[in-house]
C-alpha cells in the first residue's frame, strides 16, 4: 500500500533548529528580545501594525483578551458551539457565561441572525470563530454588535492571514486571538498572539500574562504566568518568513481538490473572503464515519473530524446550555470531514486523495 497521507504535518526544519540553538547559546530563555521581535514582526505581517502580545497558547490569548476587555462574572458572551472547546472555555474561565448560537452551514461560522436572537440584557460581546481559516461574517456581526452596544472579540486561532473585504482577521473588534500550536498554518511549537487596537489595551494584556507586573515586584492586577519563551518565539520568527508560501500552497491544493472532488460538498468561500485553509473541510451527507474509515483502511489517506461533539453537548459545558437546540451545528457535526491540504502534499498525494474520496463517495462508504 502507498505511504500514509496524514491529515496534518507540521514543518520544522534546519532553520528552526538553528534559531533554537541561537537562543540556547544566548542564555536568555524566558520572555526577552526574541519575543519582542516576534511581536513586532507578527504585527506587521498579519494585523496591519496593530499591537500584539505574545502568550503561551491560543487559549491564553482568548482568556487574556477577554479579561483585558473587562469580561467577567455576570456577563454573557455569544459564541459558536461548532468549534474547539477553548472558545467557550476562555469565556467560562473569566467567570462569564458562554451563550451558544448556531452557524451558517456554508462557512461553518456564526450565523448573524442566530447571534441576534441570542442577545439578552447580560450580553457583553460576541466572539465569532474564523473556523478552518475562513473569516466569519464580520460585516453583519459587527452591525449586530453596533445595534446592541456590544463588543466583538475574534477567535482567529485557525486563520492567520485570512481576510474579509481586504481587512485582516484580528482587526475587526476589541481583540483578536491567534494560536501557534504545531498543526496551525504556522507554529512556534506552542504559543498564541493577542492583537489589540491600542497600546493601552496591549499593556493590560501584558500585565495579565506576567503576574500582573510591568515593573518587577510592582504587581498591579492579579495575573498569570502566560509568557512565551524566547525559544518558542525564535521558532515562530522563522516560520513567519515561510507562512506566506505555505498559505499559497494550501490555497493551490484546495483549488485542485475543489476542481476534482465529486460526491462530497466542497468548501464555500464567501464573497470578499480570503480562506487560508487551516482545514479543507467537506461535508459527507451519509455515513461520514464509514467514509473516514474507508479512506484510512482502503486508501491510507488520513482525515479529521473537527468537531464531532458540539460544545453545548460536552460534559464540561452542557450546564451552560440546558435543552439548547442548534440544528445546523448538529448537522455539521454529523457531516464534516477535513481532508489533507497541508503544504507538504505532492501532486501524487493530491491525485490519490481525489481518487480515494471519489471512489469512496461512489461506493457510499
Amino acid at each position: 500500500m502507498s505511504d500514509f497521507i496524514p491529515a496534518a504535518k507540521p514543518i520544522i526544519g534546519a532553520d528552526e533548529r538553528a534559531a533554537v540553538d541561537r537562543v540556547l547559546a544566548s542564555g536568555m530563555l524566558a520572555q526577552g528580545p526574541e519575543v519582542a521581535a516576534f511581536e513586532q514582526e507578527f504585527s506587521a505581517h498579519f494585523v496591519n501594525g496593530w499591537p500584539v502580545v505574545a502568550v503561551n497558547s491560543g487559549t491564553s490569548a482568548l482568556h487574556l483578551g477577554l479579561l483585558a476587555s473587562g469580561v467577567g462574572p455576570g456577563d454573557e458572551v455569544i459564541v459558536p458551539s461548532f468549534t474547539f472547546a477553548a472558545t467557550a472555555n476562555s469565556v467560562a474561565l473569566t467567570g462569564a457565561r458562554p451563550v451558544f448560537a448556531d452557524i451558517d452551514l456554508d462557512t461553518f461560522c456564526l450565523d448573524p441572525a442566530a447571534v441576534e436572537a441570542a442577545i439578552t440584557p447580560a450580553t457583553r460581546g460576541i466572539m465569532p470563530v474564523h473556523l478552518y481559516g475562513h473569516p466569519a461574517a464580520m460585516g453583519a456581526l459587527c452591525d449586530v454588535a453596533a445595534r446592541h452596544g456590544l463588543a466583538v472579540y475574534e477567535d482567529a486561532a485557525q486563520a492567520h492571514g485570512a481576510s474579509l473585504g481586504g481587512q485582516p482577521v484580528g482587526t475587526f473588534g476589541a481583540f483578536g486571538a491567534f494560536s501557534l500550536y504545531p498543526t496551525k498554518n504556522m507554529t512556534s511549537g506552542e504559543g498564541g498572539m493577542v492583537s489589540v487596537p491600542t497600546a493601552e489595551v496591549a499593556r493590560t494584556v501584558k500585565l495579565y500574562r506576567n503576574q500582573g507586573m510591568e515593573k518587577q515586584y510592582a504587581n498591579e492586577v492579579v495575573g498569570f504566568n502566560n509568557r512565551m519563551t524566547d525559544i518558542h518565539a525564535a521558532i515562530g520568527r522563522v516560520q513567519l518568513t515561510k507562512v506566506g508560501a505555505w498559505t499559497a500552497a494550501r490555497q493551490a491544493n484546495a483549488a485542485f481538490l475543489n476542481a476534482h472532488l465529486t460526491g462530497v460538498i466542497t468548501p464555500v468561500v464567501a464573497p470578499g473572503a480570503v480562506h487560508v485553509y487551516h482545514q479543507y473541510t467537506v461535508r459527507v451527507t451519509e455515513d461520514r464515519d464509514g467514509f473516514v474509515k474507508a479512506l484510512r483502511e482502503e486508501y491510507n489517506v488520513g482525515s479529521g473530524v473537527y468537531y464531532p461533539i458540539p460544545n453545548h453537548r460536552l460534559a464540561s459545558l452542557t450546564a451552560y446550555a440546558p435543552g439548547l437546540d442548534l440544528p445546523v451545528t448538529e448537522q455539521a457535526a454529523r457531516e464534516v470531514v477535513s481532508l489533507p491540504v497541508h503544504p507538504s502534499l505532492t501532486q501524487a498525494d493530491l491525485e490519490r486523495i481525489v481518487e480515494a474520496v471519489n471512489a469512496v463517495a461512489r461506493a457510499g462508504a
